[in-house]
């Protein structure tokens, strides 16, 4: 059973919380101003030919070292229910997956590409 958009969006934003706030302090401040947003799913304008609809997060934007390289602000997306069906709608692997999508977004906005992700074991 899924638990409603509230409960999910709850964990989701204590997660983040928790994630920023063991940061270390040169990156606590400019990560913390990185809005996050939490949606359902994808909209179809956000899928393109690289991303499937059961897409878990999204960096859009340039980032923190180039800021003027792209035209939208920098900002991650979540997409909750697409978390919730990946984590087999268990709460505990939820947490875990919304924390390891919010750092592979972030690595994105701090310059890692999908290998140096990777190798961190955010994949």
């Amino acid at each position: 059973m899924k638990p409603n958009w509230n409960h999910l969006l709850s964990v989701a934003e204590a997660e983040v919380r928790a994630i920023i706030g063991g940061l270390p302090d040169p990156l606590r401040a400019p990560v913390g101003l990185l809005p996050v947003l939490y949606e359902p799913h994808p909209k179809p304008e956000q899928l393109h030919e690289d991303y499937d609809p059961d897409l878990l997060g999204l960096f859009i934007g340039a980032p923190m070292a180039y800021p003027d390289e792209h035209p939208l602000p920098p900002q991650i997306i979540l997409f909750l229910d697409n978390l919730w069906e990946f984590s087999g709608r268990d709460t505990g692997i939820f947490r875990e997956e919304v924390r390891t999508t919010y750092l592979h977004e972030l690595g994105h906005y701090l310059g890692l590409d999908e290998i140096d992700l990777e190798e961190r074991g955010l994949e």
